[in-house]
């Protein structure tokens, strides 16, 4: 567990610009944005002395300037200097500002827990899809366009959408969600295309079945974390001609059949099972094969070796751009943003924390769940960036790089599983 800052408690007469300070009042009791901060103007001097304090504990380590001397003695506060010292109307103002932040967290957090609870129905819903595809073909096929359907519907409800990481707590077998994962994944990227709701369904149909054929694949294989020797290789790329044979048993529609086939197609003619290449493979497929990729390089059967978000779309732009088609690729990677969902990260005033959230065509100014020792975890702030304009991301995490106490509190996830939500029925449904 690492250290607590090393601090020294100063007189309030002590400060001045430069100084990092630590407030040891509580976050509603005062007008700051946050418990600790580095003073950049005498306005703050004001308002931290109007605190009522007489000490305050200081940073050494992260001040660019040194206390000021101990005045020779104390000067009395004079009647207009103790009137002074109650909060101006200004400064009221900025904390009833602070109090409906608060009422907002509530309803992010009520938005978070909605978003979770319709994932994990979703996923459970494949789940029994699945169940019945053998006995039951077009019970299957029907409950699986109902789904589908509810989800188009969701999704073209508003023109913007959040793409939100889940909490890693519904989580189940992998191979209910990574399915689940790339139908949502692909659906999104399709409507940031502007693919028409017919073309959109058709993806997502074919996503969710994409795997379908590794029902007919020992899980020695499927599960295996070491790498695959050549026999277990060739069986698993049979997964593709086997989901062909399920498709045609529940009639799914051709494109639906393409994706299954040829989701593990490469442009440059490197994949399998017929080696296409670019202008041979599906349109809708070529996004089928994004997708996939992406979930697979984040969730990967040994979670030790898997990448983060930011580290699976900055590998398959830099060293895997060739085996896509560039349209698609691009649109992803602006949809997902610098700094996709899942990722940790560190801002520019030093605070860690993780990026839970991402609306595309904004994604600079990402939704990040921030540590703050001050605030409980049950509590965590969530900042939208694009209302701090004095903050940014400086830099993408490893969870190794963490320190244990702010692992404890952010509880990054291990398996990188996404829905999406629109921002304006969060709040709604808040």
């Amino acid at each position: 567990m690492t250290l607590p800052p090393i601090t020294r408690n100063i007189s309030v007469d002590q400060l001045c610009i430069g100084l990092y300070v630590h407030l040891d009042v509580a976050w509603l009791k005062h007008s700051f944005a946050r418990n600790s901060f580095k003073i950049n103007n005498n306005a703050q001097i004001t308002a931290i002395k109007k605190l009522g304090i007489n000490s305050i504990r200081v940073e050494l380590a992260r001040c660019d300037s040194r206390p000021l001397p101990l005045p020779a003695a104390p000067v009395p506060l004079t009647d207009t200097e103790i009137e002074l010292a109650q909060p101006s109307a200004e400064e009221m103002a900025i904390i009833n500002a602070k109090k409906a932040r608060i009422d907002q967290l509530v309803q992010k957090r009520e938005a978070i827990n909605q978003c979770e609870k319709q994932y994990l129905k979703a996923a459970t819903s494949f789940k029994n899809i699945s169940s019945k595809l053998y006995s039951q073909p077009k019970e299957a096929h029907r409950d699986a366009d109902a789904l589908i359907q509810q989800m188009l519907a969701s999704l073209m409800s508003d023109k913007d959408v959040a793409i939100h990481v889940m909490n890693d707590k519904i989580a189940g077998e992998d191979t209910y969600y990574h399915s689940l994962n790339v139908s949502v994944l692909s659906m999104v990227l399709a409507k940031e295309l502007l693919l028409p709701p017919e073309d959109i369904e058709a993806l997502g149909i074919g996503c969710l079945f994409h795997d379908i054929g590794k029902m007919d694949i020992p899980d020695r294989i499927l599960h295996k974390t070491i790498p695959l020797n050549r026999a277990e290789q060739n069986l698993l790329e049979m997964h593709c001609r086997y989901g062909e044979s399920v498709a045609a048993k529940i009639k799914l529609p051709l494109a639906a059949t393409e994706i299954i086939m040829q989701h593990h197609e490469y442009a440059d003619g490197s994949g399998y099972p017929k080696q296409l290449s670019l202008t041979q493979i599906a349109p809708l497929a070529r996004i089928a094969t994004i997708i996939n990729t992406y979930d697979n390089h984040c969730n990967r059967p040994n979670p030790a070796e898997s990448l983060t978000p930011y580290e699976a779309l900055s590998y398959m732009f830099s060293h895997q751009s060739k085996l896509f088609d560039p349209e698609p690729l691009t649109v992803f990677i602006r949809c997902m943003g610098v700094y996709p969902p899942g990722t940790l990260v560190k801002l520019s005033d030093g605070t860690f924390g993780m990026v839970i959230s991402v609306t595309p065509g904004k994604t600079l100014s990402p939704s990040v769940l921030i540590y703050d020792p001050s605030v409980p975890k049950t509590e965590a702030i969530i900042l939208d960036l694009s209302e701090e304009p004095g903050l940014k991301i400086n830099a993408s995490l490893k969870i190794r790089q963490l320190p244990s106490d702010v692992y404890e509190y952010l509880s990054p996830r291990t398996r990188m599983n996404y829905y999406f939500d629109s921002p304006k029925n969060s709040i709604r449904k808040s």
